[in-house]
């Protein structure tokens, strides 16, 4: 068990976070939610009612879609684009899929390769893309969940002051769907932005987010 600890430690940990942070969220929009109803003379629902709510559904989904948008863009974009002394960036010559020999495929796989990345063919090419395809794939689902919470939420507000329900492409055509999205959107650009140029000049010592502490600062895809 031990070993198992510490060899799975990052994802456990942040696992651990994870579901303490659901549970707060979950907490404290109930406590929210039950203080808004008050002020409106409207009555209170329990924490069970609430977390099954669509309020609570896009408050989360709206967090998720955007973090996993984040990593299909990052993904897919440090496959061609680079960074000059950044070791979240490759290096200018292997920019790009890179060949079969780098990459262990087919013919070049050694023993311990996973099957898929021998057998050629649309397995592999799917192995070969997996990650973004299942990061995409989440980001998409998360994004329609959180488009059916929001107007959910949505009409429920319209009723709420006497105004027209609309359909789901309407809702998708509304600004408080835009801004909603868009402004979650925009942070973890920020965010990648960010990290690809402050790690050009900025250290931690033993990350491997990091280059090494004494490393050039044009020195790039290397790390700590």
């Amino acid at each position: 068990m031990r070993r198992f600890l510490t060899f799975n430690s990052l994802s456990i940990v942040f696992l651990t976070i994870f579901l303490a942070t659901v549970l707060a969220q979950a907490i404290a929009g109930h406590d929210k939610f039950n203080d808004d109803a008050v002020a409106h003379k409207e009555p209170t629902i329990s924490l069970g009612r609430y977390v099954t709510s669509s309020e609570f559904g896009q408050a989360v989904m709206e967090n998720w879609q955007s973090e996993f948008l984040q990593f299909s863009l990052y993904i897919f974009g440090t496959v061609w684009l680079i960074q000059r002394g950044s070791p979240e960036s490759k290096k200018r010559e292997d920019a790009g899929a890179q060949s079969d020999e780098k990459q262990l495929l087919g013919e070049y796989a050694k023993p311990d390769s996973p099957k898929w990345a021998k057998v050629g063919g649309a397995r592999s090419w799917i192995y070969s893309n997996s990650l973004i395809l299942l990061m995409t794939a989440i980001f998409l689902g998360t994004w329609f969940a959180d488009s059916v919470c929001g107007w959910s939420t949505y009409d429920a507000d319209q009723i709420t002051h006497k105004q027209p329900k609309v359909d789901y492409w309407g809702y998708l055509g509304t600004a408080d769907f835009w801004e909603s999205s868009l402004q979650n959107w925009q942070s973890e650009f920020l965010a990648i932005g960010s990290m690809a140029i402050f790690s050009v000049y900025l250290r931690q010592r033993g990350s491997p987010e990091s280059k090494p502490v004494g490393a050039a600062h044009d020195e790039t895809a290397v790390s700590g």
